[in-house]
């Protein structure tokens, strides 16, 4: 429809994305403006990525064992 949004991709398309730039660079054959642009998407689309996975690690939660044996929700703070 003509005011709808174009949803961002996610995580998975944007990684199958990334997979086939870098196969197309990886065979050599693209002429210089095509690969430039294949470039500037690729590093466009790792960021994304990156932060799409630093955005899921921070809402990680891990489960653990209190005194009494039950669950116990912690979050956890990966790498930060």
């Amino acid at each position: 429809m003509a005011g709808e949004k174009k949803q961002k991709p996610g995580f998975e398309e944007s990684m199958r994305r990334l997979e086939e730039i870098v196969q197309q660079l990886e065979k050599g054959d693209a002429p210089l403006e095509d690969a430039m642009r294949l470039f500037e998407e690729g590093t466009k689309l790792a960021k994304s990525c990156d932060d799409m996975l630093n955005a899921a690690e921070k809402k990680v939660v891990v489960l653990s064992r209190g005194a009494d044996g039950a669950p116990v929700e912690t979050e956890t703070d990966l790498g930060e």
